[in-house]
């Protein structure tokens, strides 16, 4: 199922436009972009023994999310 934008605000709140039409663009499945929101909200323990690593489309949102957030703590 591919997500809305709806969706997409919903899982990783309030990001800019440049991002929104990254993710739609990408092909990313909603349970992909689930699995990338509970990657960033670092719940992974809630998955248990289910947990894996993340890859493919769900790795490069997740790294595209994580860019400016990683570039601000190497700032300080």
């Amino acid at each position: 199922m591919t997500a809305t934008r709806d969706d997409l605000m919903r899982l990783f709140g309030d990001i800019d436009e440049h991002k929104l039409a990254e993710i739609a663009a990408s092909g990313a499945t909603l349970a992909e972009l689930e699995e990338v929101a509970a990657h960033l909200a670092a719940q992974t323990d809630v998955m248990g023994e289910l947990e894996r690593p993340l890859t493919g489309r769900a790795l490069r949102i997740y790294e595209l999310l994580r860019r400016d957030e990683e570039q601000w703590e190497s700032d300080a």
